[in-house]
């Protein structure tokens, strides 16, 4: 799973990235502000790009809900959506078959920029947080479907079985985020995609050596501690653990 983020560059540095104008300018100033840990359970509101306004930089919810429900019945859903994982993530091997990630596959996929992101390592039962951060530029695009209730957006990570760098670092779950090269990006939301390209797309695996990686503190996972400061991203070194990372 893929429940932790960063984003801390400007809104300016997502266009100029991008090509993309955000789309409601009245949001500049509260998306300028660093978020340095975004935690998907809390359902914030982040920045993407949709496929059907590729040019734009949309707000959204992080966790995807069915169209069939209403705005207000969200928060509810959530709640209950909580068991199966609160729609953070999404399966890209159930992509074609869910009930509500098939609704979105086709026509809905979109591109979350982030700075970084964090995934845990198990050693001897306990977390070690690593954070995952692009080496030569200023964001790594993630790969998403969303819906549309109403005036709101709702989005999910797609995810997909680790590669071997992922497997050695989340090797609990043994999964990962589906990361896209800037070549991937423009094809990733174009429309007349079929399933075996959308496949294709999801299946190449990003190249390790354009990641940094290394282990932060393990505030990230305290949920009495505020871990959304800048000390997040620093390099925290772990004597018990072994890897060579």
């Amino acid at each position: 799973m893929c429940a932790h983020t960063s984003q801390i560059q400007k809104v300016e540095k997502l266009e100029e990235q991008y090509k993309a104008k955000l789309s409601d300018e009245s949001k500049r100033d509260l998306f300028d502000q660093p978020s340095y840990h975004i935690i998907g359970f809390t359902h914030s509101q982040m920045l993407i790009i949709p496929q059907e306004k590729p040019h734009v930089l949309a707000a959204a919810t992080w966790g995807i809900a069915p169209e069939s429900k209403s705005v207000d019945e969200l928060k509810d859903y959530y709640k209950e959506a909580r068991k199966f994982g609160g729609g953070i993530n999404a399966r890209s091997e159930k992509a074609f078959d869910h009930f509500l990630y098939k609704q979105s596959i086709y026509t809905k996929r979109c591109i979350i920029p982030v700075s970084a992101f964090f995934e845990p390592h198990d050693h001897k039962g306990n977390k070690y947080p690593f954070v995952f951060k692009p080496k030569d530029k200023d964001f790594l695009s993630l790969a998403g479907i969303y819906t549309r209730i109403e005036n709101k957006v709702t989005f999910a990570i797609l995810t997909k079985e680790a590669s071997p760098l992922f497997a050695k670092i989340h090797n609990k779950k043994n999964r990962q985020p589906v990361m896209l090269s800037s070549d991937q990006e423009k094809d990733w939301l174009k429309d007349d995609l079929d399933q075996e390209e959308i496949e294709g797309i999801i299946k190449k695996d990003y190249d390790k050596n354009q990641l940094e990686y290394y282990p932060v503190s393990q505030d990230l996972f305290h949920p009495k501690t505020n871990s959304d400061v800048e000390a997040i991203l620093d390099r925290v070194e772990y004597e018990e653990l072994e890897l060579d990372y």
